[in-house]
């Protein structure tokens, strides 16, 4: 009998952890150029800056957080046999999550309504390259939370959630860099 590698003490799927890492990736890719083509313009970014809604984006990091605890704690009262909280708690999640992106696009309407577009300024290229992709994310994430509190059982919880704490860090990684970063 073969002792049990790391591998097999990972929560949820393999396939899942791959993405998560390649995705995280990709991520810190895109903030490494940010912050080298920010070197190059120090002043224009931050003037560029001051147009981000940080109040907005603050609240934004809140309901994350939030809805990553309440798809959190979804896994434990599965198995405390609270079934249909377990599917409250991952259906507020990803509400949550669909408030994050409600008011992500108020942001978006007040840049277009102030003419501030992706080639505006390198800032902007980088912002709604950035915060767009993340979007993306959070719309698979909102899906992929619906589609677990449907099937509900420990598997699916431990994936969708390990999915869903992953935009929840991407996003924590984001706001510092691209809204208070100075």
């Amino acid at each position: 009998m073969t002792e049990p590698g790391a591998l097999d003490e990972l929560p949820g799927d393999l396939m899942m952890w791959v993405l998560i890492v390649s995705e995280l990736l990709v991520f810190g890719a895109g903030l490494a150029a940010f912050m080298a083509v920010r070197l190059t313009d120090p002043a224009g970014f931050a003037a560029a800056q001051d147009a981000l809604h940080r109040t907005g984006a603050g609240i934004n990091t809140v309901v994350l957080v939030t809805s990553g605890f309440l798809a959190a704690i979804a896994g434990p009262l599965l198995a405390g046999g609270q079934l249909l909280r377990a599917r409250a708690a991952l259906v507020a999640a990803a509400a949550l999550g669909v408030l994050f992106l409600v008011i992500k696009g108020a942001e978006y309407a007040d840049k277009a309504e102030r003419g501030i577009a992706w080639d505006t300024h390198p800032f902007y290229t980088f912002y709604y390259l950035l915060t767009g992709f993340h979007a993306a994310h959070v719309v698979a994430g909102v899906l992929i939370l619906l589609l677990v509190a449907w099937k509900a059982n420990a598997r699916n919880i431990e994936v969708g959630s390990a999915f869903w704490h992953m935009v929840d860090l991407i996003w924590v990684l984001l706001f510092p860099v691209i809204y208070l970063l100075r």
